[in-house]
Parts: C-alpha cells; structure tokens; sequence
C-alpha cells in the first residue's frame, strides 16, 4: 500500500485524539470494502507510531461464501503481517430477529476475543452512509432524540471501548480509495436484499435526494441531536443525584421530587434505572415505558424489562422481577444475574439462586433489614441443592456476604455513557 500522507488516515487519526492511549488494538474485519479500508489504514498508522493491530472475523454460519470471505481475511491478514482470528457462531434458530441476533452474537463472540488478547479497544467499520441508513430505519420507528442521534464514534459496552474510526467517511469515499491503491475486498450479497430493513432505507436515500435529504444532511441532523442528547443527559444525571438514590441493588426515587421534572427527564430516567437493574442492553421500548409510567400515578406494581416497579405515595421503586431470576443459577465463586458477587466459605458444593418464598421463609428476621418483600425475593442466596446456606441481604448471612459487582456510582455515571 502507499504510503505518505493520505486525508482518510489524517481523519482516521484524529477519530482517536479523543480516546484513551492505546498499545494494542482490535479491528473487526469482515472482508467488505469498509473493514478492509479500516484495516489498511490501521495497519498503516501501525507503521507510523500507532498501536499494534489485531484482526478478527465473525463467521454467523449463515452463508456458504462465508467461510471463503473468512479465509480471504486470514489471507490478507497474513500478507499484511497482522494477527488473525475467525470466530463461529453457529446460534441461530430461525426464530426471532436474525439481524439483531446475528449482531449480539457478535459484540459478544468479539468482547470474548479481545480481553482474551487484552485488547481494550475495538475498531469497526461504520460509514457515514451507514449512518444515514440508520437515522433513517431509526426515524421509521418514530425513535426519540437519542435513536434519532445515530450511532456514537465511541461507545463503552461489555467492559470495551468501541470505536466507529470511518463515521466522517463516505462509502463511495473508501471505495475510490481502496481502488487508487488496487485493494480488493468482498460484496455481500445481503447488502443488496430488500428483505432487511438497512437495505431499503440505502434503496430509499436517493429518491429523496430531490428534497434535498442526501446522506450528509442526515448525517449532521444526527450530530446536531446527539448534542441535544448530551445535553438532557447531563440534566438527567443532576436530575438523579436529586431524587434518587440505590439501595439493595433497586433503584429509589422521591415521587415528589420526580414528579416535578419533565416528563421526558421522568421517563428517561425510569428507563435508566429499568436497564440498569436487569442490566440489559437497551432501554425499555417508550410506548411501553409511557404506557407504565402512566399507570403508576398511584399506588401500584407493574413489570416491565424484568422488573418490578412499584410506586406508593411517597416513592417510586425498581427492582428486579424475582421472575426474571427464578431460574438463574451459578456458581457460588460466579457473578450472580450479571449484577451480584457473593464471598464466603464452603463454595465446593454451593450455588447462587434466588431467594423466593422458600428461602424467605427460612428468614424469620428479614423484616429487621428493612428491605422490600418483593426485593428480597429476587436477591441472591446461597444453597446446597435445595437446602438453605446464607440469605446475606435477608439477615441470614451465615459469614457470607454479598456486593454489587455495580455500585451506586455506576448507575449515575450510566446516564451519561452512550
């Protein structure tokens, strides 16, 4: 490849001024045009005083060709003198939304690879079309100011900083450049199927082209609202020191206090603590949130996201559903329903489950902690097949203990991470 100064490796550069000082880095290549672009351009900063680059590819098992594309990665990795890795999953049923499956499977598969590798950052390979494309499926389902706002350049998820180098380029952009230097790469051919949703709004961008909607208009529609995002974040977290506060792991507000903001600072904040305390990937869909916020005007109790929420006169509390746990069981040395580690002795033959109404029975002085029924249900305890070893937060501790693997500090701070 050429070297000398080239404009998409001057931007490239720039894209991580803002990040954190990194030694090593991780790139997911899938074999496309814009995978391949990022990885030359790494590997050419790599050469240039740039941290070390490590390949990977995910294989969804859901083409033949993949396995060819794969390889050709391996290949071109090789000859660029780059480590390489092809992950496989092979999970999908046929059931549910393959794309967002298929998209899990491989945040997770990669997140696995890289702290394997102590890897603290991964690039991908996000255009700016492909950020028009979303601003336009996200607009399709009526999306707020935070969808609408578009994919993030960085973004921390699953202890991993993700970085989207290419968001300031243009698809054709990489393509030109990729042809100037004579690099070849793959077309898959789902990019051009109008059965996905990505598909048809690339097929539809350029009959708006006459109303003046072209990729970089949306483009900047987006950054214009991701300021308005940060912005009522940053309200939101003030918001939260103000009227909220974590104990036993739920997340507790002021009804008073609450009910005097907002309502868009209502909402996102109960979204906030719902995702939180079931440490979800997402937020509660807002006709659902809406539809629940509404109905806890008085003194109620209704689920959403594997929670519980119950309001009284003077408080609103999330909690996890003890529904949503009845059959999560690990390990005592494990972490607990993502959320609880548990230190004590004995832990050959023991397991972390629910409490539930077993286990509280066998409590006689849970009422003395001051914690919610309904909260202590759905907490961890230890148990020897079915008998009963320590309830730490049901005043049973028996010399264990529990903690949360996330404090009180996370939740706050999760309201301003994107």
């Amino acid at each position: 490849m050429t070297a000398g100064p080239d404009f998409l490796l001057h931007r490239l550069r720039a894209t991580f001024t803002s990040g954190p000082p990194l030694v090593r880095l991780g790139v997911a290549v899938s074999g496309g045009g814009d995978s391949v672009a990022l990885l030359h351009l790494l590997c050419h900063w790599a050469q240039n005083g740039g941290p070390l680059v490590h390949a990977v590819t995910v294989d969804h098992g859901l083409r033949d060709a993949a396995v060819v594309e794969a390889a050709a990665v391996a290949s071109l990795c090789a000859g660029l003198g780059v480590s390489h890795e092809i992950l496989t999953w092979r999970g999908w049923d046929g059931r549910g939304n393959l794309p967002d499956q298929a998209r899990r499977a491989r945040y997770g598969l990669i997140a696995d690879w890289a702290r394997g590798r102590e890897i603290t950052c991964v690039a991908l390979g996000p255009t700016a079309d492909d950020q028009a494309e979303t601003f336009l499926m996200r607009l399709a389902r009526g999306s707020g100011v935070d969808g609408l706002s578009g994919m993030a350049v960085w973004r921390r998820q699953q202890g991993l900083d993700w970085v989207r180098p290419l968001l300031g380029s243009a698809r054709a952009e990489l393509r030109d450049w990729l042809i100037g230097h004579k690099i070849t790469w793959s077309e898959d051919p789902t990019n051009a199927d109008p059965a996905y949703e990505r598909v048809k709004a690339r097929q539809a961008l350029p009959l708006l082209a006459p109303l003046g909607i072209s990729p970089g208009v949306l483009v900047d529609t987006a950054q214009r609202l991701s300021m308005a995002r940060d912005a009522l974040a940053w309200f939101t977290q003030k918001a939260a020191y103000d009227c909220c506060h974590v104990d036993l792991g739920d997340v507790v507000f002021d009804k008073v206090s609450y009910r005097q903001l907002p309502l868009e600072t209502q909402l996102r904040l109960l979204a906030a603590a719902i995702r939180w305390v079931s440490s979800a990937d997402y937020r509660p869909r807002l006709d659902s949130l809406t539809r629940i916020h509404a109905d806890l005007t008085g003194i109620k109790r209704r689920t959403l996201g594997g929670c519980l929420v119950s309001s009284t006169a003077i408080m609103l509390r999330v909690a996890r559903e003890v529904a949503a746990v009845q059959d999560v069981v690990s390990p005592a040395t494990a972490l607990w329903d993502n959320r609880w580690r548990l230190n004590g002795p004995d832990t050959d033959c023991s397991t972390i489950r629910a409490l539930g109404e077993a286990g509280l029975a066998q409590c006689p002085d849970w009422r003395a902690t001051g914690h919610p029924r309904s909260s202590l249900l759905a907490s961890p305890a230890v148990w020897v097949a079915d008998r009963l070893i320590s309830a730490p937060l049901a005043g049973k501790a028996a010399k264990w203990s529990a903690e949360l693997h996330r404090g009180a500090t996370d939740f706050f701070s999760a309201l301003i991470v994107h």
